[in-house]
């Protein structure tokens, strides 16, 4: 019987490396170009501390932000919880290992019963009450002969490594998030400052304007016309103020703080928001820096082992069962020798009729598989759209900030003029008006580019993936 039921488990041990499941290749691409299409004209970094690390952040050479930035990995809910999905994955991968050892149970029991006299196993004359003591356990263990429990393992393997790819692409994204956050603040902290400082200027000139008016050396639409600029520079400064509290409540939220707590103070008045260069690398180190990239390759590969898992259902399912314990009908005798059983053997389960169970589970296998692909390929695609789109904003964003320079240039030359024509009577109170409107809109449009390209260096950082095989899993 022994002898016999190793010769069995040898048997089966020697049929477990068949595999089902596809052989996986990651599924293909377009060859990527030799370079970005918008680096045509791009001025790519050249000192070292330009280049994207682990904390990128810190090219921006600004202590507030990275004060910031390293309380996103600690403190960041979201980031807490992809982590927590990322232990789930790691456990399933655990649980699913289990299945390649032998599951033993043991079991203890004590009943006392009567039997039917009608019953086979009653004795004539003998009573019909009696005890019955057993201790004993169960082996169980599936020979994984056509690489269901192997294949079930590196799905698992596969949707755990897709796990730490989504907490990797959510870190950097937070990161990136609050970077812009940061910087669109620093933004309005800019407009606030030039905000105010108009709004002063404007009710001096209202003053001005009010006593030209008593001494009857105006109309009375010109008092008019500045108290209106005067109020509405008034509505667009509380208007900033509000859209700057809103950003300090969102920069709350990334670091894990409540927005009623926090405060971000404003900025030095004139403090320019940089836009260090920055190299994007070459497009064929894209898909190895992307972590969303990585994290959609490797679920292909789980639903590349999902259909071995379902191609190993129409297969019969080998197992060595066994048991082994005592039995007796009082405790006194329960230990001794002519109580113990024990057995041993193969075992073969085939589902013979499923009214197609299994057909439709493979077709959902194939079915799931053809949706991780495409859904690789449509990540990989807006990777590549992510880093020309901020490529190409960067490269116009300089050009504006040049053309944009030039013209707050020449409306402060124009707003001086004015000044001078009003105060020598040569025109009117509302080219005055006219042109300092002209000039607050240059200089606010001038902060915003600063602020877009800021936040595009941040964008272009995330888009390019970091650096974040460098920190680690």
């Amino acid at each position: 019987m022994r002898r016999s039921a190793a010769v069995a488990l040898a048997v089966l041990a020697a049929l477990g490396g068949c595999s089902l499941a596809p052989h996986y290749e990651r599924p293909a691409m377009p060859a990527p170009p030799p370079a970005y299409k918008e680096t045509a004209g791009w001025k790519i970094a050249a000192p070292a501390d330009a280049v994207p690390r682990g904390q990128w952040w810190q090219m921006f050479h600004d202590e507030d932000l990275d004060a910031l930035e390293a309380q996103v990995s600690t403190a960041n809910q979201s980031l807490k919880a992809a982590l927590a999905r990322l232990e789930q994955a790691r456990a399933q991968t655990r649980v699913a290992r289990a299945a390649w050892f032998p599951t033993l149970t043991a079991q203890a029991s004590a009943t006392r019963g009567e039997t039917s006299v009608y019953s086979p196993n009653y004795t004539p004359g003998g009573p019909r009450t009696g005890d019955s003591f057993i201790v004993g356990g169960d082996l169980s263990y599936e020979v994984d002969v056509f690489g269901r429990i192997r294949n079930t393992v590196a799905g698992a393997r596969a949707t755990e490594a897709a796990s730490a790819g989504d907490a990797a692409a959510l870190n950097l994204a937070l990161h990136a998030e609050l970077a812009t956050d940061y910087f669109s603040l620093r933004g309005l902290d800019l407009e606030q400052d030039l905000l105010d400082r108009t709004v002063a200027d404007y009710a001096r000139a209202l003053q001005l304007t009010e006593n030209l008016y008593h001494g009857g050396a105006t109309a009375i639409a010109d008092v008019q016309q500045a108290q209106t600029q005067l109020e509405t520079a008034r509505t667009q400064a509380e208007d900033t103020r509000l859209r700057r509290a809103q950003t300090e409540h969102a920069i709350a939220v990334v670091i894990g703080q409540e927005a009623s707590s926090f405060t971000l103070p404003a900025a030095s008045a004139g403090t320019p928001l940089p836009a260090p260069a920055l190299d994007p690398g070459l497009p064929s180190q894209l898909l190895e820096r992307r972590p969303d990239v990585a994290a959609a390759e490797r679920r292909v590969a789980a639903a590349n082992a999902g259909i071995g898992v379902a191609r190993a259902a129409y297969f019969p399912v080998f197992s060595l069962v066994g048991g082994a314990g005592t039995q007796a009908l009082s405790t006194s005798n329960l230990l001794t020798a002519p109580t113990q059983y024990w057995s041993i053997g193969p075992q073969a389960l085939l589902t013979v009729f499923d009214a197609g169970l299994h057909a439709a589970q493979s077709a959902a296998a194939h079915a799931a598989y053809d949706e991780q692909v495409a859904n690789y390929r449509g990540t990989v695609l807006s990777a590549y759209q992510d880093v020309e789109d901020n490529l190409a904003a960067l490269r116009q964003l300089d050009r504006e900030n040049v053309s944009q320079t030039a013209a707050v240039t020449a409306a402060q030359g124009a707003l001086e003029q004015a000044n001078l024509r009003y105060k020598g009577g040569i025109v009117t109170y509302l080219e005055v008006v006219s042109t300092e409107n002209a000039a607050l809109a240059a200089r606010l449009a001038a902060v915003d580019i600063q602020t877009r390209r800021a936040n595009a260096t941040v964008l272009l950082v995330k888009a390019v993936g970091g650096d974040w095989r460098e920190t680690p899993q």
